[in-house]
């Protein structure tokens, strides 16, 4: 394990990260920056906790954005659910099989 400090709306956090995935925390640090802007503005620059409610409903707002439009047409989370259909219809056939 390994600590890394990451840069969020101005402030500093420490964090444990699994070694190797400093990179990757990096890129997410990014991603965050891009938006903390938005977020202080929108927070009216009050405190640290509103800037990250903010930050947060920013990020969750793209991430419903993207799984309700993917960008191949064909939701993941829909995915998932005709999967678990299929699995459960297959389960189904199965234990009529065995009875009959």
């Amino acid at each position: 394990m390994a600590d890394i400090t990451l840069t969020i709306a101005g402030r500093s956090y420490s964090i444990a990260a699994r070694d190797g995935e400093e990179p990757h925390l990096r890129d997410l640090e990014a991603l965050i920056a891009r938006h903390a802007d938005t977020a202080q503005r929108a927070s009216g620059g009050l405190n640290s906790e509103r800037t990250l409610v903010y930050l947060a409903l920013i990020l969750a707002d793209l991430l419903d954005e993207a799984e309700r439009n993917p960008p191949s047409g064909v939701s993941p989370v829909l995915l998932d659910r005709v999967a678990d259909r299929l699995e459960a219809v297959a389960a189904a056939l199965e234990e009529s099989a065995q009875d009959a």
